[in-house]
């Protein structure tokens, strides 16, 4: 059972300059999803980091949004958040791995994203997950896109300019 579990957590990164995050949420399951941002919201604090908050439909548009944004606006990185919990059709697992999958690009295209959509067998699962005082998966996929965008910053090159000087 993984309530019995011990796992380890690394501390969470120290930050220089600011840090803006935004959460994507698919509110599916409204209480699970506010139970999410809460977790993934106190994290954020922890570090000093700034939040936008979006809501999109279901689990499939939270890596399009995510996208569009890495695209179009200015985030150091993304908190993926929402809950799929199986039914009675094989929808689940169209659902699942292809939100998942679609994440998984965009960070290997370098988006730095924690993934925090719970793919639950029911909704006891996902509630004790969703807890920000249970297993705080909302606040882990904070945790995880703020190690990545440090990562990132650690990684960090300065580009030379081609053409004239401004």
């Amino acid at each position: 059972m993984a309530t019995a579990e011990q796992h380890y957590t690394l501390p969470l990164p120290r930050f220089d300059k600011p840090v803006k995050l935004l959460i994507v949420v698919a509110p599916y399951y409204r209480d699970i999803a506010d139970s999410l941002i809460t977790g993934a919201r106190a994290t954020a604090a922890a570090c000093g980091a700034e939040v936008d908050l979006v809501e999109v439909p279901g689990a499939l548009e939270v890596p399009t949004a995510i996208a569009m944004a890495e695209r179009q606006a200015k985030f150091d990185g993304y908190v993926a958040l929402g809950c799929i919990i199986r039914g009675e059709t094989t929808h689940y697992d169209t659902v699942c791995n292809d939100s998942s999958r679609a994440l998984s690009l965009l960070g290997l295209q370098g988006a730095c994203i924690g993934n925090g959509i719970l793919t639950v067998e029911n909704r006891a699962q996902a509630e004790v997950r969703a807890d920000p005082q249970g297993q705080n998966k909302g606040g882990g996929a904070a945790a995880a896109a703020l190690h990545l965008i440090a990562l990132s910053r650690k990684w960090a090159r300065d580009t030379k300019g081609i053409g004239f000087r401004p």
